[in-house]
């Protein structure tokens, strides 16, 4: 890994971190709103923290550098690591009134998931889910694979009981009955949520310490998570 010097005033060094931003954030298209210009130890590099991700540019804002920044020994990946920690979020914080909580074993360890129950990578997840124990799970219904899955949820969150229709329908595909017309179920403030949170895919599986991964992940690898929590 190529190493440089910081150099400079610290009063330079904000001077031109300025100067990038202003330069750039019009150049990234309508909406884009850079978040942070940080000079990084990468051969000069600028890191760019704009809408949750990470690109890198040079001490002009001329080019743009997207993609990862990894260590060449160790393969640490320095851009993965950066994206995870300005995405977490507080466990404390989630509106988990909003979520179906199943709880198995003792229900000691937490995570929060966004899923839409047309998602098949959210399938399989739940069949993960059944090979660990000891874990309490709220599930926000995050519908936005297909117009049925607001329908699908709505009867869910209507049922008796959410938490074992939600696993009806995920792992043996029953539907649950219609919601009667006068119950409502929390589709606009889910939506929202996630939205100002960043999750663009379904599963994402947030973990008590804010972190978060995108995508299934396997019981053996849940366990390791865990294992990293305590």
């Amino acid at each position: 890994m190529l190493l440089a010097c910081m150099g400079g005033s610290a009063f330079a060094a904000d001077s031109t971190e300025a100067t990038i931003k202003k330069l750039i954030e019009p150049r990234l298209g309508e909406g884009a709103k850079v978040e942070a210009v940080t000079k990084t130890p990468y051969s000069g590099l600028y890191e760019v923290q704009v809408d949750g991700d990470v690109i890198y540019t040079d001490a002009k804002a001329q080019y743009l550098f997207i993609g990862r920044v990894v260590d060449s020994q160790t393969y640490r990946d320095f851009t993965k690591e950066k994206i995870q920690a300005i995405n977490k979020v507080k466990f404390s914080d989630l509106p988990l009134d909003l979520a179906i909580k199943t709880v198995k074993g003792n229900g000691k360890r937490a995570i929060a998931v966004f899923e839409d129950p047309n998602c098949g990578y959210c399938k399989r997840f739940q069949k993960t889910l059944q090979e660990v124990d000891n874990v309490t799970v709220y599930t926000f219904q995050y519908n936005i694979l297909a117009q049925d899955s607001i329908e699908k949820s709505r009867n869910i969150w209507c049922s008796s009981n959410p938490g074992k229709a939600w696993s009806d329908w995920m792992l043996n595909g029953k539907e649950a009955s219609a919601a009667p017309a006068s119950c409502n179920a929390p589709h606009e403030q889910v939506l929202a949520l996630g939205q100002k949170m960043k999750v663009t895919g379904t599963p994402t599986i947030i973990f008590a310490d804010g972190s978060r991964i995108p995508g299934a992940i396997d019981a053996k690898g849940l366990e390791q998570k865990f294992a990293t929590l305590k």
